[in-house]
């Protein structure tokens, strides 16, 4: 009896100390016989990542619950991208049954597996990338969701015109090193040009460097800023909704959550949606569907939403025309 309790402690520190629980070793010693699933979650940004949670709440409608139906097994890179690769060879060699990739992760475990299922919760542009050839049929082994940044660029810039009609220097905030950003950039320059107006590059790879950034903005005589909302930004994105404010610098954010937490507009999909949607992707390939047979989704619907609350305490007020094209509007 001693032995047996000891043996059951013992298991309980191991499964308690794992980031991915080694359920399906734990089954066979209680007689169970069948394996369960182990999905892989590459991420690039922290294991605390809200945008996570939604994935395995989500799983849980489809009956997918986390110890107990599946297992997942989790690498996450803190924002730094050139880990993504050895994080994503991890997971092959944990012999995952399909990785879900968050973001700029999906190019790593693109390089790192041509045979395991991959699901991309939310990319910028994965034909425009390279990732995929086509997004009604990708082929291959990866599938999942693209938030359209480099189809939105220049409706950015225009629904950022619209707000301020006299502007004729724009700033934007991007990040190198990020994958999405060459096309992102591309298109945001094209609607320029077409519009009439002046683009400030800020580039900045290191958080610390986002004050001077705004800084910069400042003395370059920039009326507002574009953020392009990849993985740098979602990581820092209360530094950068803070100095916004502190140097008062209108800014335009490409998703919702921006705009929840004080920034002042945002235009693109509902991230969160799409990272739901993927747990039923992922459900369906565990059931025998094949990633080749599952379109690349684009958002079905995308919102303008603005703080007038910020507004305010900027001095400025939101055009009628553009109040009026609001999908929501949070005070």
């Amino acid at each position: 009896m001693a032995s047996f309790i000891g043996r059951r402690r013992f298991l309980a520190t191991l499964g308690g100390s794992a980031v991915a629980w080694p359920l399906a070793a734990r089954a066979q010693q209680t007689g169970r016989a069948q394996r369960l699933p182990n999905v892989g979650v590459l991420n690039y940004a922290a294991y605390a990542d809200a945008l996570v949670d939604e994935f395995r709440t989500s799983l849980r409608e489809f009956g997918r619950i986390e110890g107990h139906t599946l297992t997942i097994t989790y690498r996450w890179a803190d924002g730094q991208l050139d880990r993504l690769p050895a994080l994503a060879a991890e997971l092959v060699a944990s012999n995952v049954d399909v990785i879900v990739a968050l973001g700029p992760a999906s190019w790593a475990a693109k390089r790192a597996t041509s045979t395991i299922p991959i699901v991309m919760a939310f990319s910028g542009d994965p034909v425009g990338n390279g990732i995929v050839s086509n997004l009604a049929r990708p082929d291959g082994n990866i599938t999942g969701f693209s938030y359209m940044s480099t189809d939105l660029a220049a409706k950015r810039l225009e629904m950022l015109n619209r707000a301020f009609p006299k502007g004729m220097r724009f700033g934007i905030l991007y990040n190198p090193g990020e994958p999405a950003t060459e096309l992102e950039m591309r298109e945001t320059e094209a609607a320029a040009r077409t519009i009439g107006v002046t683009l400030q590059p800020l580039a900045t790879r290191d958080p610390d460097d986002v004050e001077r950034v705004f800084a910069t903005a400042g003395r370059e005589g920039v009326e507002a800023v574009i953020v392009f909302t990849h993985g740098f930004a979602v990581l820092n994105r209360a530094r950068i909704i803070e100095q916004a404010a502190r140097r008062r610098v209108p800014t335009m954010y490409g998703w919702r959550e921006f705009v929840s937490e004080g920034g002042l507009m945002s235009y693109g999909p509902n991230v969160p949606e799409m990272v739901r949607k993927a747990a039923n992707y992922v459900d369906r390939i565990l059931k025998g569907e094949k990633p080749a047979n599952l379109p690349i989704q684009q958002p079905a619907r995308l919102e303008l939403i603005i703080n007038p609350k910020t507004a305010r305490a900027l001095n400025l007020e939101f055009p009628p025309t553009l109040l009026a094209l609001a999908d929501e509007v949070i005070e």
